[in-house]
């Protein structure tokens, strides 16, 4: 996995490498975006119907839950991480979808769902997607193997739920490998390329490739002035201070409040103020590492709910812009999510009962004097054991000649040069 702070696009704002995030909060009262290409297949806010609040909060509790999870055991000590645990809860939801036996279990358990085939994520997303306060766009694609047999309902069930467009295609072609890298890099605006090549696309043995992306453009409520950015001291995990560009507002009045190890802040984005990023702040004898050992979605929730207004004298926020991919295996596993990737049981999914070869989440993030913007986008892949490997003997060999039924050796030699 891979964690850059280096600019990766231009912009009227762009960012400066930073190693993580910093705020200088001191308290003195109490305790939009850019359109779209029109890519034409996100994922419609009316496809899957709406959510009771109690079954939006379940929803988002469960992927919460699983994303903590996960990011926690993706994030490297001293290294920047960025996770989607939407993306990542969407697209194993589609692969669970397909799953029977201990499989779906597995997975059920893992992502917290009511079963293989449960709808609320995908209800969640059109909530969240019904907003003008933001930009905010999710599609959903299946890329499977021509030919190969699918069941209908699976298929249908993806396509019905999540959105999702098919296209039949030669996995193992570059061809292939080029749509699918095309097809992520316009939902997602540019951020994200080469999907295939994480995936060890073009592969002869894929027989379908499952991708989700999140594209996110917000404009905080109140920006930040671009003359009061400044060059200011952040002081790494290992104790050395360097200077980065860093954000400034004066008397801010913002939701804030104190969980366990860290303070938060609430910089909300649009007019709406539905969404917001929360900035933790560790306390000052708190390693952010050791910080992140312990905060799970049920900490990070008590302190959301704890958000109280209070006016700062002044906050200070570093511009930085990141970018980040993991291959999400080993720790799905560790996660208890075992026999997805081999031995498992998708017959619901195929009769030939593929198993998950790779999953893949790669990320990007800027944030800067007018807002936000972030895209993610993780991809699954879907193998069919290629059967025995061939055994050439091109290279010095030994060889014996035997009997079976008394398992005496005739004859036993080596061969170094066949030609004699």
């Amino acid at each position: 996995m891979s964690a850059v702070a280096e600019p990766r696009r231009a912009g009227p704002a762009a960012a400066a490498g930073v190693a993580a995030l910093a705020l200088v909060l001191v308290a003195c009262g109490g305790a939009g975006g850019r359109p779209g290409d029109g890519a034409g297949d996100t994922l419609d806010a009316d496809l899957a119907g709406s959510l009771s609040p109690e079954d939006a909060a379940a929803a988002a509790a469960g992927v919460n839950a699983f994303g903590f999870d996960l990011h926690a055991g993706v994030a490297q000590d001293g290294g920047n991480t960025v996770t989607s645990p939407l993306s990542a809860s969407v697209l194993l939801a589609m692969v669970a979808a397909g799953a029977g036996g201990d499989t779906a279990e597995e997975m059920v358990d893992l992502l917290r769902l009511d079963g293989p085939r449960d709808t609320r994520n995908a209800a969640l997303l059109a909530d969240l997607v019904d907003t003008d306060d933001v930009t905010l766009s999710v599609a959903n694609s299946l890329w499977a193997a021509e030919g190969y047999p699918f069941e209908d309902d699976y298929v249908s069930f993806v396509q019905d739920t999540y959105g999702a467009t098919l296209d039949e295609v030669d996995l193992g072609s570059q061809g292939a490998a080029d749509a699918i890298d095309d097809w992520v890099e316009r939902r997602t605006e540019g951020l994200i390329d080469e999907i295939a090549k994480d995936l060890d696309l073009p592969d002869p043995q894929a027989v379908l490739v499952l991708l989700n992306t999140v594209y996110f453009l917000g404009t905080w409520t109140t920006t930040f002035d671009e003359a009061d950015t400044r060059e200011a001291t952040f002081t790494l995990a290992g104790g050395e201070k360097v200077d980065v560009p860093t954000m400034h507002r004066s008397d801010a009045a913002l939701e804030t409040s104190v969980g366990d190890g860290f303070q938060m802040l609430r910089l909300p984005y649009g007019e709406e103020e539905r969404f917001a990023m929360e900035v933790l702040l560790p306390d000052q004898d708190v390693p952010l590492d050791e910080l992140l050992d312990d905060l799970d979605a049920e900490a990070w929730r008590d302190a959301v709910d704890d958000l109280e207004t209070a006016t700062f004298s002044e906050i200070a926020l570093p511009r930085f812009e990141l970018e980040w991919d993991a291959n999400l295996n080993k720790v799905l596993q560790s996660l208890g999510m075992v026999s997805a990737f081999g031995g498992g049981d998708f017959t619901p999914m195929s009769p030939r009962n593929p198993f998950l070869d790779t999953v893949v989440q790669k990320t990007y993030i800027r944030v800067d004097e007018q807002g936000t913007e972030a895209a993610a986008v993780t991809g699954g892949v879907m193998a069919e054991s290629a059967g025995p490997p061939p055994f050439r003997v091109d290279r010095p060999f030994a060889f014996t000649v035997s009997d079976r039924e008394t398992g005496a050796v005739l004859f036993l030699g080596s061969v170094h040069d066949p030609r004699g």
